[in-house]
């Protein structure tokens, strides 16, 4: 008899299986009608209206007033002079200087060894130990009744070496002034070559001090920093296995 918890498993497999089986439908169908041709481009959109945009909230320190003072020449707030260049209002456009080096190696080894021994005896129980050969289907030793014993060995040994290099420049657009002034920027590049679509995402927060005299500002200096860079394609669809394989190994538990 299956248990309700049994056909709740059952039933949100199903689901997944046929939303899996949705989706790839849908993506077979977007390949079947771009057969020969070259991935479509994105077209240009405000990123605020889309649909999945979310403003940026963080925390901030208590807003200061603004003194005028008289006969100043530097009016409050004046990072220079004369006018900045750099960007500092929405809409305005700044370049992202992405250059990421890192490498990391881990080596793990584990080795664990046990034993252990239990013996019990009942050498007294009321003067019926002797008869317990009558209960029991063959005769016992009561002075060994019980005797147990368990080994186990495990050994684990891991070891992980990972090297990233990326180096990229693309120009993003301030799409929020936060109250201490630090400014929300995001950048969308995509490349076409050969029917193969390259394509680079930033966002994240950036602080002016931070934008060099080129309107310039490195990756490191962006807080709640998200870059993706990936794309779409022939090569990078033959390098993705089929949707059925992947919900085989989704739904398969072994």
């Amino acid at each position: 008899m299956i248990t309700s918890v049994a056909k709740s498993k059952l039933f949100r497999v199903a689901v997944l299986s046929l939303g899996m089986a949705q989706l790839g439908a849908c993506n077979m169908i977007d390949r079947m009608v771009n057969v020969g041709g070259e991935p479509k481009m994105s077209q240009i959109v405000n990123p605020v209206q889309e649909r999945k945009y979310r403003p940026v909230v963080l925390p901030m320190p208590r807003e200061r007033h603004a003194v005028h003072e008289p006969n100043s020449l530097w009016r409050p707030g004046a990072r220079a002079f004369f006018k900045d260049q750099r960007a500092a209002k929405i809409g305005d456009i700044l370049t992202v200087n992405i250059t990421i080096e890192d490498e990391a190696t881990l080596d793990n080894e584990t080795s664990r060894t046990r034993d252990n021994a239990e013996d019990s005896d009942l050498t007294k129980l009321l003067g019926y130990e002797s008869s317990l050969s009558k209960v029991l289907p063959t005769a016992i030793t009561p002075s060994s009744l019980v005797s147990l014993g368990t080994k186990s060995k495990s050994a684990g040994t891991g070891s992980i070496a990972r090297s990233e290099s990326v180096k990229l420049v693309v120009a993003a657009i301030v799409t929020q002034i936060l109250p201490n002034g630090n400014m929300v920027i995001s950048g969308t590049q995509e490349v076409r070559v050969n029917f193969e679509k390259r394509v680079l995402t930033i966002t994240g927060v950036v602080r002016p001090e931070d934008i060099s005299a080129a309107n310039i500002v490195k990756h490191t200096q962006i807080a709640e920093a998200r870059i993706a860079y990936g794309g779409a394609g022939q090569l990078t669809d033959v390098q993705q296995p089929r949707y059925g394989q992947q919900i085989f190994d989704v739904v398969f538990p072994f």
